[in-house]
């Protein structure tokens, strides 16, 4: 028969591991969770990814919406997305806008996950 964990049990010390790093208050993880909703569509992830990727750091609109069979103002929508949630930022030069992946909220989207280093012996 399979032993559950009763919620008070979790207050003993000898029961498990506390937590130990900093964790997220209400706004943190509320903000965050519309930065990993504008991630949640598969267009907009390959967006990001093709901006961060990009050589010289930054990506011409012109060149975003080749790869997709999509048109440019469904593109243009994802990219409002991701400017909004604050992952990507944009300069118009001329007729087109240059995008570049803000690396501030990735590096912190990165160390939300970042597991503890081992302990040395």
């Amino acid at each position: 028969m399979a032993k559950f964990l009763r919620l008070d049990d979790v207050s003993d010390p000898a029961c498990c591991t506390p937590l130990s790093g900093p964790t997220l208050s209400e706004d943190e993880a509320s903000e965050l969770a519309g930065v990993f909703k504008a991630l949640s569509d598969p267009v907009r992830l390959r967006l990001l990814n093709m901006i961060a990727s990009a050589e010289g750091g930054e990506a011409c609109v012109c060149d975003l919406t080749v790869p997709f069979a999509l048109t440019a103002p469904t593109i243009s929508h994802h990219l409002k997305v991701l400017r909004q949630a604050g992952l990507i930022d944009g300069e118009r030069r001329g007729t087109w806008v240059y995008y570049r992946a803000v690396p501030e909220r990735l590096t912190r989207l990165s160390g939300l996950f970042a597991l503890p280093a081992p302990a040395t012996p």
